[in-house]
């Protein structure tokens, strides 16, 4: 499927001048992605036309030695594939400044207040605008936001009318955002005593990625589909998130957390929403968050107790991804051989509204599975099979329409086909097939998406909160999640195990009931 070639940056508005203090400098974060993100924008021209860099760290650097070692990471990142442009790498690190210390001290934000002081008298930015991105622990969330507030490194903008016209300050924040409902809740409550809810931008870098975007486009621009989209004709909505890679040295981590904290509350559920969300008024980011809050409202919530015939969890033991050994999670660095925490897990969700009664929201996710593959499966009903001979009757596949989030991001529908060969009538055993219609970004638009944190890390800078999180979205996904988290770390559920390399337990597959079953992971 093709269509015009267009950069990707070609219709993206560039950022507002601003500095941008990144607390978490040289964390594993800002490594990986923010650098590259970044760098990504400057090559783009989309940052703003003054972008002084100010960072934070507990790093024994000065200013230059600084520039350095992020200039060291960003060369090795894998989106630079090893080739920096040097003046796109000019624009985003010369003047930059780093500030030493610990963010539990107030003395810390005295000398990064001074910094940013003292940068913005020396390039006469007027507008004083501010970006706060808080690459650092959850731990230290709240004392950090704390000490920025008090220090009037970052003030409090009543109105959005004042943010745009006075300088702003917006504040990016990680997942996990909280623990549970009532950590979450404490937060926001500890967030919004301080910011406005314009300033807060809750990042979860699954809604940068273009195709996720895509959804709504694809449902609401497109007359063909949006008719269909509803228990009328859809049997069920498949949604997987699974990974290859293990814990890769964050055992402590992921004790902490497990499957469920881990993807369900954020990635997942927000993927559910997007699918079962309704058209809103307009698309802005109050519209779209207010839809999605409804469609979260409307997820029956499961007893893990009395609704276990609607979850299973599971954990990897040892096996092969592609033909390279692999321990089980209890031999983990950091990880107890005892341990029960679910590196598995998969969801049957009920949405109780008028759209979807009756329709199924099954729901995965889990490491070490056999393919990394992320995607939503939109099973349609069976078409009536009467007209076909009856050895074609058990070949015909129900529809399916495949909107692949990672990897090779597109978009797919699979229908049946006759077999070329003789006509229809005089074809006493007619024989159907399985085809696709597939697009995919390189071929539609010569050119691959974006990276999701330069999406997001632009949305920032222009004011756009469209695909991130508000307070009462986050609260109503955690209040989903804590009783599956509940019942896993209870002991109420059994603990099944998976080969790693695997699918998964093959208890999951009893989610769909008779005769249904997974979508394999990986391209078919």
């Amino acid at each position: 499927m093709t269509g015009c070639a267009v950069s990707p940056a070609a219709s993206r508005a560039a950022a507002d001048s601003a500095t941008f203090v990144l607390v978490g400098a040289l964390g594993d974060l800002a490594r990986r992605k923010l650098y590259p993100a970044l760098y990504g924008l400057a090559r783009d021209r989309l940052l703003g036309p003054r972008f002084p860099l100010v960072a934070v760290g507990r790093e024994p650097h000065d200013d230059a030695s600084f520039v350095r070692a992020a200039g060291e990471a960003l060369a090795a990142a894998g989106e630079t594939g090893g080739s920096v442009d040097v003046s796109a790498a000019r624009r985003l690190f010369d003047g930059a400044r780093y500030v030493r210390g610990d963010l539990t001290d107030p003395a810390t934000y005295a000398r990064l207040r001074d910094a940013v002081a003292s940068i913005e008298r020396e390039i006469d930015v007027r507008e004083r605008n501010r970006l706060f991105y808080l690459a650092i622990p959850p731990s230290l969330f709240l004392d950090t936001v704390e000490q920025m507030s008090e220090s009037g490194l970052a003030p409090r903008t009543r109105t959005v009318e004042t943010m745009n016209t006075a300088g702003w300050a917006r504040l990016v924040i990680e997942k996990p955002f909280g623990r549970d409902l009532a950590s979450a809740r404490a937060l926001n409550v500890a967030l919004l005593s301080r910011f406005a809810e314009p300033q807060l931008y809750r990042i979860d870098h699954y809604l940068g990625k273009e195709t996720v975007q895509n959804l709504l486009a694809f449902r609401f621009a497109n007359s063909i589909f949006e008719p269909l989209w509803n228990r009328g004709a859809i049997a069920h909505v498949e949604i997987t998130a699974a990974e290859t890679v293990g814990v890769e040295g964050r055992g402590r981590y992921y004790e902490e957390a497990g499957v469920l904290r881990d993807m369900f509350q954020s990635h997942l559920l927000q993927l559910v929403a997007l699918t079962a969300m309704e058209a809103p008024g307009a698309m802005g980011a109050d519209a779209v968050r207010d839809e999605k809050v409804k469609a979260l409202r409307a997820v029956r919530r499961i007893d893990g107790r009395t609704g276990s015939g609607d979850i299973v969890i599971g954990q990897y033991a040892a096996g092969r991804i592609a033909e390279t050994p692999v321990p089980a999670y209890g031999d983990e660095p950091s990880v107890g051989r005892i341990s029960r925490t679910p590196t598995y897990g998969a969801v049957r969700f009920a949405i109780d509204d008028w759209r979807w009664e009756g329709v199924p929201f099954l729901v995965r996710s889990g490491k070490r599975l056999a393919a990394r593959t992320s995607q939503i499966v939109v099973g349609f009903r069976r078409a009536p099979s009467y007209l076909w001979p009856a050895s074609t009757r058990t070949t015909i596949a129900a529809n399916e329409l495949v909107i692949r989030i990672q990897p090779d991001e597109g978009i797919e529908l699979r229908f049946q086909a006759k077999r070329p060969g003789a006509a229809l009538a005089l074809t006493p055993e007619l024989e159907l097939a399985p085809v696709r219609m597939r697009f995919t970004y390189e071929d539609a638009f010569g050119a691959p998406p974006s990276p999701a944190y330069e999406t997001l890390l632009l949305d920032v800078m222009i004011g756009d909160a469209t695909l991130f999180a508000r307070s009462d979205e986050v609260e109503e996904a955690w209040a989903i999640a804590d009783p599956l988290v509940a019942a896993a770390e209870g002991g109420a559920l059994p603990l099944a195990s998976y080969p790693a390399g695997s699918s998964g337990p093959t208890e999951a597959d009893t989610l769909f009931g008779e005769g249904g079953r997974w979508a394999p992971l990986g391209p078919r």
